[in-house]
C-alpha cells in the first residue's frame, strides 16, 4: 500500500545478510509511520518511517538531532506518475494499474533497469542520510501486473533491495509480503506489516521475533481507535507477540495516533 503527497509534486555471506550500519534495530523499539501533511516530529519513537522524496535532509537531519532514527520509505514495485524520477522508468516496464490508486502501476521488476532505478532511489536515501529503507509493494507477484512474475522472481527482486540496502549502510524492511517471510527473513532487518490484526495474519511474522527483531505492525480499524475495550484488547494481544502496533488513520496523515503501551 501506498499514499499520494499532498502535493503534486547485502553485505552477503553464504545466505544471510545484514546491516552494516551504527543502527541495528530490536524488538523494544517503538516507532511513528506518517507518509503525509505536516511531519509531526514531537513523538517519542525510536524511529521515524517518512517518505523519501517528500522529506528533505534538513528534516531527517533534525530528527537525528531529537535522537530518533530514520526509516525512508518508496514504492520499489510500482511507478508512481508523480514521483521525481519518473521520466526513469521505460515504458515498456509499466503495466497494470494499481486498485483504487490512480496514477500507480506495477512494474516489472525482472527488469534490468528497473533495478538500476532503485538503486537511484537506495543512494538517495543514502545522500539524505536515511539509516533505512522500507521498500513498498514488493508482494506483485500475487498481483495481476501485467507480466508474469513469480514466486522466485519476488524472492531474487526483494533479496536485491536488502542487499544494495545493506551496502550502503542502511538497513531493510520487509514490507508484508508474508508468505515469503520464511524465505527473507535472515536478509531483512525487521518487518513492517499493515493489519495482521484484522487480518489474522500475525503468526506468519514470528520468524521476525525469534531472530530478535522488531516487527512494526500498522492497525486502521476505526472501532480500534475509539472503543476502549477493543483497543485493549488488540493492545493486549500486540504486548503478548511482541509487535510494535500503532492504531492509525488509512492517509496516515497524523491526524490520529495510538500507540499501544
Amino acid at each position: 500500500m501506498r499514499f499520494r503527497p499532498l502535493l503534486p509534486l547485502f553485505v552477503m555471506f553464504s545466505s544471510v545478510c545484514f546491516a552494516v550500519g551504527k543502527y541495528q534495530p530490536v524488538i523494544g523499539d517503538t516507532w511513528q509511520w506518517q507518509l503525509q501533511g505536516t511531519l509531526n516530529t514531537d513523538y517519542n519513537a525510536t524511529v521515524y518511517d517518512i517518505d523519501l522524496f517528500d522529506t528533505s535532509w534538513k528534516t531527517i537531519r533534525a530528527l537525528h538531532a531529537k535522537r530518533h532514527k530514520v526509516i525512508c520509505y518508496f514504492s520499489a514495485g510500482t511507478y508512481e506518475e508523480w514521483r521525481d524520477d519518473k521520466d526513469r522508468f521505460k515504458p515498456e516496464h509499466i503495466g497494470t494499474a494499481l486498485d483504487d490508486w490512480k496514477g500507480e502501476y506495477w512494474i516489472d521488476i525482472r527488469a534490468r533497469h528497473i533495478k538500476k532505478v532503485m538503486i537511484a532511489r537506495l543512494d538517495l536515501a543514502k545522500t539524505k542520510g536515511c539509516d533505512g529503507v522500507e521498500p513498498d509493494n514488493v508482494d506483485g507477484y500475487l498481483k495481476e501486473t501485467g507480466f508474469n512474475l513469480t514466486y522466485d522472481d519476488q524472492i531474487a527482486f526483494n533479496r536485491f533491495l536488502a542487499g544494495e540496502a545493506h551496502q550502503r549502510g542502511m538497513i531493510v524492511a520487509l514490507k508484508n509480503d508474508l508468505d515469503q517471510v520464511a524465505e527473507l527473513v535472515s536478509y531483512f532487518d525487521l518487518a513492517i506489516n499493515e493489519q495482521c490484526f484484522e487480518f489474522d495474519e500475525c503468526d506468519k511474522l514470528q520468524p521476525f521475533i525469534d531472530q530478535n527483531k522488531p516487527v512494526f505492525n500498522a492497525e486502521y480499524k476505526a472501532e480500534w481507535a475509539n472503543n476502549g475495550p477493543l483497543k485493549q484488547r488488540l493492545c493486549d494481544d500486540a504486548k503478548k507477540r511482541q509487535i510494535q502496533t500503532l492504531v492509525l488513520p488509512l492517509a496516515l496523515d497524523d491526524s490520529y495516533r495510538y500507540a499501544c503501551p
